[in-house]
């Protein structure tokens, strides 16, 4: 996963592009968050796999969904779709 030092001495790895293999969860925008956050992942994957299922969907249910990349941040729709037009996103 791109987030780890590759060494003990915590070199970096070089330009990961945007952790494609890291993991991911699928959540409702809405859905409110708290304690119980985890429990309610709709989808879990590669971030690669969940923007590519995101994109699969008709345009006005995309705005419901936002996608968590493990530890590192969240993706609503408009940067979902951005990160699928990306040049250097993985071929299915």
């Amino acid at each position: 996963m791109s987030q780890h030092p590759t060494t003990f001495a915590g070199e970096a790895a070089g330009d990961s592009g945007a952790g494609w293999d890291d993991l991911a969860t699928l959540h409702r925008k809405a859905d409110g968050g708290g304690v119980l956050h985890g429990l309610k992942v709709i989808r879990k994957g590669t971030l690669a796999e969940l923007v590519r299922f995101v994109g699969t969907l008709p345009a006005e249910e995309r705005a419901n969904y936002m996608i968590e990349k493990a530890g590192d941040r969240a993706y609503d729709a408009r940067e979902i779709m951005g990160l699928l037009a990306r040049r250097d996103f993985p071929a299915a």
